[in-house]
């Protein structure tokens, strides 16, 4: 594990924290610093600009598609200052994070020339089309298939727990191409419109009355057969690079939310008087302890990066295992120390909610606190993006060498 970062990047991080000092709005590093609803909503606008203007979007792209062609040492210096500075990055994390690197990787330049430029100027916005109904964790089992007629594919299948699908312009979807060779070698990968006739999303709806996640069904749906990324029956290890994306520069800041949180609770159970049982303060310590191993193991994972050392799919997987449970369990902790009032909607249900909460709670309806929809969230993460039993094998098999999990007759 290397914790020095070359001079370079050290002057980068000088200029990305003078361009926030003279960016964010005055007085926002100042103790207790707020945005009301409606400044937050016109601070969310002009700020989108501002990082555009800025070249932060996607900074890491190459300069000819409009980034800076940073390296992955200066991206982590700019992801740093931001979380140091508190200050928002992403602007559309499916496109941003996970389907534009991939076009840029694996897209034809017909590809890049048309979808790049529209994802730095967030004038269109992604879903993600891999989880079916009897392919989640298997997701190689998928059977939504695309059929060549003529020069368009047509495509019929179903896809679900689709977030913001209900906001899409486009889907990256998988889809089953060749049904007569081995599962995972069939696939492709595919950039397929939203807004036409032939897709059909329904909410689902959930238990704080939110629908960000969604059902799709396609019915002869349709995208131009120049929309393949990375080749016909290749789409499987597209995908691959696509999930790989997730991680990698917010390797040294992913555990700062958590870090943020476990501060809030820790205040909580001094206003409760909750930190003098001894056996809260063992759980306050062990989460504590925890968080400080996912800052330790972000520069270690950082180091294999830059060294290329390691498998990344396998300290992926140890990573999203750990930081997963971990937040269960504190967040059970946090519920044990708020008591019975931790079972009352306590939080607001007017225009000054932020947007984390209502992206969270869905809207009106459900007042939760914040760290009430930290307890509700937290019990998908050991869900979504790969089970943690999955993530279990992938640990065993990868790392310990251990035999492969025997397969269905």
């Amino acid at each position: 594990m290397d914790l020095t970062y070359p001079p370079e990047a050290e002057a980068l991080r000088k200029e990305v924290r003078g361009w926030l000092e003279d960016n964010l709005p005055e007085g926002w590093f100042e103790p207790g610093f707020h945005l009301s609803g409606a400044e937050r909503e016109a601070f969310n606008a002009e700020w989108i600009h501002k990082l555009r203007q800025g070249g932060w979007i996607c900074a890491s792209w190459p300069t000819e598609y409009g980034g800076k062609g940073l390296s992955l040492i200066e991206l982590v210096v700019v992801t740093e200052e931001f979380a140091r500075a508190d200050a928002p990055l992403r602007a559309d994390f499916f496109g941003d994070t996970l389907v534009g690197p991939t076009i840029l990787q694996w897209g034809s330049d017909e590809q890049k020339r048309e979808f790049i430029p529209r994802i730095l100027d967030g004038t269109i916005a992604w879903c993600q089309g891999f989880s079916e109904p009897d392919a989640g964790s298997d997701l190689a089992s998928l059977t939504t298939r695309a059929t060549l007629d003529g020069d368009e594919w047509v495509i019929n299948g179903q896809k679900v727990w689709t977030t913001q699908a209900q906001f899409a312009d486009y889907v990256f979807l998988l889809a089953r191409t060749d049904p007569d060779v081995e599962k995972h070698q069939g696939i492709s990968y595919l950039l397929v419109p939203m807004r036409q006739p032939g897709v059909e999303v329904r909410p689902i709806k959930q238990i704080d009355a939110s629908s960000e996640f969604n059902e799709v069904w396609f019915s002869d749906a349709r995208c131009p057969k120049d929309n393949v990324v990375g080749g016909v029956n290749n789409g499987w290890k597209v995908a691959m690079t696509t999930l790989g994306f997730e991680r990698g520069a917010s390797s040294t800041t992913g555990h700062r939310r958590f870090q943020k949180e476990l501060d809030q609770v820790l205040g909580e159970a001094r206003r409760l008087g909750a930190d003098t049982d001894p056996i809260v303060r063992q759980g306050l310590a062990r989460a504590w302890s925890k968080v400080k191993l996912m800052q330790i193991n972000g520069y270690r994972t950082l180091t294999d990066a830059l060294n290329g050392t390691h498998h990344a799919a396998a300290l992926g997987a140890l990573h999203k295992m750990f930081w997963s449970e971990y937040h269960q369990e504190v967040m059970d902790l946090t519920i044990d120390i708020l008591g019975l009032g931790g079972q009352i909607l306590t939080g607001s249900d007017g225009a000054d909610d932020d947007q984390f909460r209502r992206s969270r709670q869905g809207g009106t309806g459900y007042p939760v606190s914040d760290l009430q929809a930290s307890f509700f969230f937290s019990r998908s993460e050991t869900i979504w993006g790969g089970t943690a039993e999955i993530q279990r094998n992938i640990v065993g098999e990868r790392v310990l060498g251990l035999p492969k999990e025997p397969r269905p007759a």
